[in-house]
């Protein structure tokens, strides 16, 4: 297999960037790097007058990871893509933003398989591209990354985009203070790549008891969708970790499959002073029993090898390192048990 990563290298995007470095390992794939430039009117013209005839002569499977549906075009800047691949996929991170999908894409309908991490994109993205299309929703590195350590230093820790009224790091740990909370502010951090940006906040996520995250439903910004709720990596990567996220969870088709109870706490409202209330309330009930569960559930549900394992078999594939981790991932269950 033959693995094109056009995730950006940026640090909201590192978990994205581990995952693929992860997949070609445990996959026994080639990482294959392309321009990341859009490809040229020429060519998108030139994709839908030369269709590729489906399943390829080639002898290799094609997997793209992409950030979202433009990056699909960039196909194109992938050298003798029509005959080299007997079967080309494309893993659509952020798939919601299907007003966006390439129309040189869907007129030449390259693909041979999609698969998107919103359960509600299934049958969208299969109506409007003809092109079956499969559930591959976010995931983390439970295994090898997560934890469900009972000694943790906070309460609650800040990582990420936050309400106005959490957004200030100094006065929010002065409120929680007063009710005889501990809170981490947001981590400060060097340069660092993208697989230490995630190992860093792993550690973070695996020392504090719960981890602070609202949706987008509640907290939006320019670059969330205005309308549709999603998880992000903060959420699947703290509870493989063993951390409760506290906030307002998003809800939506497939996102309840991915949350078991005791993985989320509802504060209610984005009102810091209101939230503070619920956290305190729920610290006193906390238990050692709590991390560990919520690593045993991450390791269960939420492991990015269950998600490669249904691109393996989509795929036509068979790795012997995945096999082999996923046998030492479900010992490892059993032993959380």
């Amino acid at each position: 297999m033959i693995i094109v990563n056009m995730v950006p290298d940026a640090i909201g995007w590192s978990p994205i960037r581990y995952m693929a470095a992860l997949a070609s390992e445990l996959l026994d794939a080639e990482q294959l790097t392309v321009d990341e430039h859009a490809p040229s009117t020429i060519n998108k013209a030139l994709s839908i007058l030369n269709r590729r005839t489906k399943h390829g002569n080639g002898t290799e499977s094609c997997l793209m990871i992409c950030s979202g549906p433009p990056d699909l075009a960039k196909i194109l800047n992938i050298q003798n893509w029509r005959k080299r691949f007997r079967f080309l996929a494309a893993w659509v991170i952020d798939s919601f933003w299907v007003d966006h999908f390439p129309s040189s894409i869907r007129l030449s309908s390259p693909f041979d398989h999609f698969f998107v991490t919103s359960m509600e994109d299934v049958d969208l993205w299969g109506r409007k591209t003809g092109v079956p299309t499969t559930w591959l929703p976010w995931g983390t590195d439970a295994f090898r990354l997560g934890g469900g350590s009972t000694q943790r230093d906070w309460d609650i820790t800040r990582v990420g985009r936050q309400p106005p009224e959490w957004d200030n790091d100094a006065a929010a740990s002065e409120a929680a203070k007063l009710l005889g909370i501990k809170y981490g502010g947001r981590p400060s951090r060097a340069a660092l790549t993208s697989s230490q940006n995630l190992e860093f906040l792993m550690n973070i996520y695996g020392n504090s008891k719960y981890i602070l995250a609202f949706s987008n439903s509640v907290n939006p910004e320019k670059y969330t969708h205005p309308t549709r709720q999603y998880l992000t990596g903060r959420w699947v990567d703290a509870l493989g970790c063993g951390a409760v996220v506290a906030g307002i969870a998003p809800r939506g088709p497939g996102i309840d499959d991915l949350l078991w109870p005791g993985a989320t706490l509802d504060l209610g409202s984005i009102r810091r002073s209101e939230g503070l209330e619920v956290l305190a309330s729920a610290l006193r009930k906390w238990t050692p029993d709590t991390a560990v569960n919520n690593f045993a559930m991450a390791l269960k549900i939420l492991d990015w090898r269950w998600r490669f394992k249904v691109l393996a078999d989509v795929c036509g594939i068979s790795s012997v390192p995945l096999a082999a981790e996923l046998k030492l991932l479900q010992n490892r269950i059993g032993a959380a048990a």
